[in-house]
């Protein structure tokens, strides 16, 4: 269920704030935080195999840039944290005002379940399973052609959100969806 009153975007355009998503640990309770889930900093802790105190300086961090906020508290004592928006967007300004090497840091960091990820799809499909997906292609589009693809993809992935470990329907499971186009890189496909 999403959160009432939340953004559907957050738009991340200072390289400070790109800075502060740096951090593996920081970066997992965004995936699940960002994916409608609501943790206290001892589940959370639990995710990323820190201290519930560790874990509290991160979420702390991410609020400092508004990534995260702490949410109602159900028992009065541990207060849960929450996504500020449903969906969290990098402009390319916080990455070019962060510089190549934090870009590429954090960029990689994001990326650093990909590999475990397609080892589970390999297994899976050797098993007999015939869910999840692989696909690449070029496409050739103009910057205006790649917006709108971008803002199609975006959509897609909207109709999905908001279900969380305890809130789905009945026979869901998780899947982590990888989205990116990215510039082609060989000399010989580019416009001369």
């Amino acid at each position: 269920m999403a959160v009432p009153d939340t953004p559907s975007e957050l738009r991340i355009t200072d390289p400070r704030a790109l800075r502060a998503l740096a951090h593996p640990a920081r970066q997992r309770v965004i995936t699940e935080l960002f994916s409608g889930e609501v943790l206290t900093a001892t589940e959370a802790a639990r995710l990323c195999d820190l201290t519930p105190s560790a874990m509290s300086y991160h979420l702390r961090a991410l609020e400092k840039w508004g990534i995260v906020e702490r949410d109602e508290s159900t028992d009065g004592r541990e207060r849960p944290w929450r996504a500020t928006a449903s969906a969290i967007n990098v402009t390319p300004e916080a990455h070019r005002g962060a510089g190549t090497e934090t870009s590429r840091a954090s960029v990689h960091t994001w990326f650093s379940d990909l590999d475990a990820d397609l080892d589970r799809l390999v297994d899976a499909v050797g098993d007999g399973e015939t869910h999840g997906m692989t696909s690449r292609g070029r496409l050739w589009l103009t910057d205006a052609e790649e917006r709108t693809l971008r803002e199609d993809l975006h959509a897609v992935l909207r109709r999905h959100r908001g279900r969380t470990r305890r809130e789905h329907p009945e026979g869901a499971r998780a899947y982590n969806v990888y989205g990116l186009v990215l510039p082609a890189g060989d000399a010989e496909t580019q416009e001369p």
